[in-house]
């Protein structure tokens, strides 16, 4: 699977009618649907296709036609970003309408046109998953610990010491955190993932 980190934005045309795609990550989704709306209001519609993983990692998956005729906007640009593998992301299409209709093909390779467009030019990284836990560590340990969390791909949350260590919650890639969780476990409680 891959991903985005930063949005991407490319316009393309079609008998006239212009297609101003926007990429985001699917976290900036809502914000960036709602500005699209302030900043094009003229704008026939706002066609929209995301793919997430939810907090279950369950495969969360949507188009959305926005008055364009049933199949030929929303589903054509969610079928894109599935042959892409792309997770975590959204694609919004706003179209302006030029004067000329063009039917369902075209309407279809317009969307998905734009779309593979947008993708085109995106930065796509590797999707990784990211987790949360919290590790001990006595203090004769702690410094230990800390050098094994000053990973880039490490972040620290919060750090508590009592009279027996240090207790940190970090937030990385999850399989990073279980290599961490094996060599500092939680003393009588469980890591949260």
């Amino acid at each position: 699977m891959q991903t985005i980190e930063q949005p991407a934005f490319c316009e393309t045309e079609e008998k006239k009618s212009r297609f101003l795609a926007t990429l985001v990550p699917y976290a900036q989704f809502a914000d960036r649907l709602a500005e699209l709306r302030k900043e094009h209001p003229k704008a026939n519609h706002h066609v929209t296709a995301y793919r997430y993983l939810n907090d279950e990692d369950q495969l969360i998956e949507h188009g959305k036609d926005d008055g364009e005729p049933s199949g030929t906007s929303g589903m054509p640009c969610l079928k894109v970003l599935q042959g892409r593998d792309l997770i975590n992301i959204a694609v919004i299409v706003t179209r302006y309408f030029g004067g000329t209709k063009l039917g369902t093909g075209g309407l279809v390779r317009a969307y998905s046109g734009a779309t593979q467009a947008v993708c085109d030019i995106a930065d796509i990284k590797p999707y990784i998953p990211q987790g949360t836990t919290r590790l001990f560590a006595s203090f004769a340990d702690a410094g230990g610990m800390e050098q094994a969390c000053s990973r880039a791909d490490i972040t620290v949350l919060d750090r508590q010491f009592d009279t027996i260590g240090s207790l940190i919650e970090i937030t990385g890639p999850r399989e990073v955190l279980a290599d961490l969780s094996a060599r500092f476990p939680l003393m009588g409680s469980e890591n949260t993932d």
